[in-house]
């Protein structure tokens, strides 16, 4: 995209330093955007995120946050808002995925991905609420195909998925009328893992479009969702190539 259409804006993007969220990260830096991201452990990744933003001409600040303690999130927000002075889009992106049979999940394991993938996107978006209804501004959460439609080896990440999609209807109606909450619901997207190749393989040769996703697909959703004007709200958009048709 070319259009600046968010010059003198900030986004935050939560889980930004890598894969799909340094590619977010990137597009709205792209469109005009100065850029918070968070990062857990992936520090030296955020620091090279980072400069990718500053060569594109935008201010950016990298701030360590766990999404899962209220402490955490409430010193990034004051982190970014401190450096950046407002906030006009919130991209929920930071989550875990992880295989395993239904019926050997244990509760350390469906807490552990449910503390991430729920309660996250849930902390960082009452604690930047304030901020975004000054800007009259957007929340995109990022979901997943699998909150759609039912993987049986991934139950604890569908159903973390499904409150996700959930989560985001009842916020546009909360937030309503200053902000707007949307969710972008990618399927299988291609990040390169070579130790994922034939399952890549087998997904493409699924799905309509004869191909998988990749980050920049779901970057341009999550722009479209950032720059679109309000009235767009509680939408749960499937980024999948038609996979989940």
């Amino acid at each position: 995209m070319t259009s600046q259409t968010l010059i003198g804006k900030t986004a935050m993007v939560t889980g930004g330093a890598r894969r799909i969220g340094r590619e977010i990260a990137l597009e709205l830096a792209a469109v005009g955007a100065d850029v918070t991201l968070t990062f857990r452990h992936s520090k030296a990744e955020a620091e090279h995120t980072l400069h990718l933003v500053e060569e594109l001409g935008r201010h950016a600040i990298a701030v360590e946050c766990d999404v899962r303690s209220e402490q955490s999130v409430r010193a990034a927000i004051a982190a970014s808002q401190k450096f950046h002075g407002r906030l006009d889009v919130l991209v929920n992106n930071a989550a875990v995925f992880e295989s395993a049979s239904l019926d050997q999940i244990s509760l350390d394991q469906w807490d552990a991905v449910f503390e991430t993938n729920a309660r996250g996107p849930f902390l960082v978006a009452r604690e930047a609420l304030q901020h975004l209804r000054v800007s009259r501004g957007r929340i995109i959460n990022i979901g997943s195909l699998g909150g759609l439609r039912a993987w049986a080896g991934h139950a604890h990440y569908c159903a973390s998925k499904a409150a996700v999609h959930m989560l985001t209807q009842a916020m546009a109606k909360a937030f309503a009328p200053e902000v707007a909450v949307n969710c972008v619901a990618p399927g299988w997207i291609d990040l390169g893992d070579g130790d994922a190749k034939d399952a890549a393989q087998r997904f493409a040769a699924k799905t309509p479009m004869q191909r998988n996703g990749t980050a920049n697909d779901v970057a341009q959703a999550v722009t479209f969702f950032a720059t679109t004007g309000n009235f767009i709200t509680g939408q749960i958009m499937a980024v999948d190539g038609g996979l989940g048709l």
